[in-house]
């Protein structure tokens, strides 16, 4: 359907594709991964026609509508939600549009051509049946309900959204429009658990094609059939989920560095021939053979190494055994009540996972638990030897614009040496120049990782975290997984990353509207007891 042929591409310096091939097939699910900066959006915007490459070409089969969500969602305001996401669904949506105006019109019982609109109101009406408005309009709210809007929310003036819930809107736009090729660029970001699970059965019932980028390797896995790998310039596939693709490529480098090492043996041993007889006469003829057949070997390259770097925390101060005892809080914001009488004890070394649907009270609980707001009664109590450290998306806006990465690190630990905090700055994907960019100027997922080297570098011996994986890309992941696993304290955390859930957690705190459930295993004993990947979702 899609097909890149040869192509190259540079941007300002950097050459981002050389002579790359690669194809989207009919009904294929295909994840693209890379490290930053690899290409991907580039990939993605050479599909769409919005960049060209720079020789080879982009061929698509006629007539394949293709639909494509990026993080760009730009302006939306002044309709519904609903209305908006119907908006991309063709001919309907005009229609949709004028429906609209022309309500609104009849509810003014002052107007002199009140017919005339009755009229007119008629003829849309009956054209919008004629079009399948009515099927499309439960298909948008159904689309929408699936991510997790409230029936509320589907009527409110897009323009009210935050930045997250107009993603959502775009995302539902284009599920709506079932296109022949979806291109999806990070469409896990911003969701929660129950959303992203939802998406999760909606594409793998989506007949068309599929090419999509995703920081969440789980949900990565469950989808797509093949790879599209973007590395030095080449595109390179792998049939196969995720997992797959990570053990071919793990072999692959396996047999690289093999086949590289066999050759470098073997060339030191015809230079040694090569410097030891070729002053000898007699020898002469054999040297020269050995020379010319050096000359003509086509050298093997050493296996690039991804630059994945490991972190290695240094060892917490031991706290008491009771880290935070909550007794009976009752905490509410204006009519709403969160907890009503909650008691939870949170003791050294367990690893506490809250889960519940939105507005379950999931960040409140973390904010009780850091001191960040205070319970309407009962008591929060933090163990005495207890030093806590609290990530918080609020953390991220906290960062002084004017100081630069290295700045930062800087006045938050005077006494370390350059060489140190260079050395965390890179195990937190910020090497060479990356250190001298003004916080200002940083992405959500570079101040993310910021706040986390901070917070880290003299660590705590109690980890508050509310969705410390949201802009975090699939190699920081992984990096500040296994460096959270070898850590000795104590968590209390918040994600919707089923991996980092399974990895990290050893208890289950459930917020229901039933009321609150503790568990004593991790996230995996917790989908084994409920049958369930997430409260309120029974699979």
């Amino acid at each position: 359907m899609i097909r890149l042929e040869n192509i190259s591409k540079q941007n300002s310096h950097r050459i981002l594709f050389l002579e790359a091939s690669a194809a989207l097939n009919r009904g294929e699910k295909v994840g693209l991964v890379g490290p930053n900066g690899a290409g991907k959006t580039t990939l993605f915007r050479m599909m769409t026609g919005e960049e060209l490459p720079d020789t080879g070409q982009v061929a698509v089969e006629k007539q394949v509508s293709i639909g494509y969500f990026n993080q760009d969602v730009g302006e939306m305001s002044g309709r519904s939600a609903v209305a908006e996401v119907m908006n991309g669904a063709g001919p309907v949506s005009t229609v949709a549009a004028e429906l609209a105006s022309l309500e609104e019109a009849m509810c003014d019982p002052d107007r002199a051509d009140m017919d005339a609109i009755i009229e007119r109101y008629g003829e849309v009406q009956a054209r919008f049946d004629e079009l399948g408005g009515y099927e499309l309009e439960g298909r948008a709210r159904e689309v929408l309900a699936g991510l997790s809007f409230s029936q509320e929310m589907m009527d409110t003036d897009v323009g009210a959204l935050s930045g997250g819930w107009k993603m959502r809107v775009a995302l539902g736009r284009i599920l709506l429009m079932r296109p022949d090729a979806m291109l999806l660029d990070e469409p896990s970001n911003h969701l929660d658990i129950e959303s992203l699970i939802w998406l999760e059965g909606f594409l793998k019932g989506y007949e068309g094609a599929l090419l999509m980028t995703s920081h969440d390797r789980e949900f990565m896995n469950r989808i797509v059939t093949k790879i599209v790998e973007i590395d030095g310039g080449s595109l390179t596939s792998y049939s196969g989920d995720y997992a797959f693709y990570e053990r071919q490529r793990a072999l692959k480098e396996k047999q690289q560095e093999a086949q590289f090492e066999r050759q470098q043996a073997m060339l030191a041993k015809e230079l040694k021939f090569i410097e030891r007889f070729k002053a000898r006469a007699s020898h002469a003829s054999q040297v020269q053979s050995r020379v010319k057949k050096l000359d003509k070997i086509e050298r093997f390259e050493p296996p690039r190494r991804r630059q994945v770097v490991s972190f290695d925390f240094p060892p917490a101060p031991r706290s008491g055994e009771d880290v935070a005892v909550l007794k009976n809080v009752h905490k509410g914001y204006g009519g709403r009540t969160i907890y009503e009488g909650l008691d939870l004890t949170i003791r050294r070394k367990e690893r506490w996972c809250v889960m519940g649907v939105n507005g379950a009270g999931k960040s409140t609980l973390l904010k009780l638990v850091a001191g960040s707001t205070e319970p309407d009664a009962g008591t929060v109590t933090v163990g005495g030897s207890v030093k806590m450290g609290y990530f918080s998306q609020h953390a991220m806006e906290l960062l002084d614009g004017d100081r630069t990465v290295f700045e930062s690190l800087e006045g938050s630990f005077p006494q370390a040496g350059q060489g140190s905090l260079r050395a965390l700055a890179g195990c937190f994907g910020f090497s060479g120049d990356d250190v001298e960019k003004k916080c200002r100027v940083l992405s959500g997922g570079e101040k993310a990782r910021l706040v986390m080297a901070t917070m880290l570098y003299n660590p705590p011996n109690f980890l508050v975290l509310d969705e410390p994986t949201n802009h975090l890309d699939l190699d920081t992941k992984q990096m500040l997984i296994m460096a959270l696993a070898a850590y000795e304290g104590t968590m209390l955390f918040v994600s919707h990353d089923r991996h980092f859930l399974a990895t990290l957690s050893n208890r289950v705190l459930e917020l229901t509207p039933e009321g609150i459930h503790q568990y004593g295993g991790g996230y995996t004993e917790y989908v084994a007891r409920t049958g369930q990947e997430a409260p309120g979702l029974h699979s």
